[in-house]
């Protein structure tokens, strides 16, 4: 079974830092590229950043470019978003997210269940 669980969110205060994590199970992580994206108070989905299965490649959204770093920890099944001087704009839950092909050759989108990121001084 395909689970992927975030942890690491919190209050942090503008300009400070905070790191999420999200670990994986019940697939070749090494796999397949992994995602993160949010989705703000009474605002839709926005992709952060993506990274490649090699940890090669990353691509971010331009509002978190310069600030948000993304990587991948092959061993431990595990993906971070290092989130270095947020600002109130970037309060929402963060989700982990992947295009995983199963047993039956189909490929799905999975979740996590989501951890709220709330920066406020």
């Amino acid at each position: 079974e395909v689970q992927l669980v975030e942890s690491g969110g919190g209050l942090v205060q503008p300009g400070g830092s905070l790191r999420l994590s999200c670990a994986a199970s019940g697939f070749t992580f090494s796999s397949y590229a992994m995602s993160w994206v949010r989705q703000a108070p009474r605002k839709g989905l926005e992709r952060v950043s993506t990274i490649n299965s090699g940890g090669g490649t990353t691509t971010y959204a331009d509002s978190v470019k310069g600030r948000f770093t993304i990587s991948i920890d092959n061993a431990k099944n595990a993906v971070y978003l290092q989130l270095n001087s947020p600002k109130p704009e970037d309060t929402a839950v963060y989700y982990c997210y992947a295009d995983i092909t199963v047993w039956d050759k189909n490929t799905y989108a999975y979740w996590g269940q989501g951890t709220q990121v709330t920066v406020s001084s």
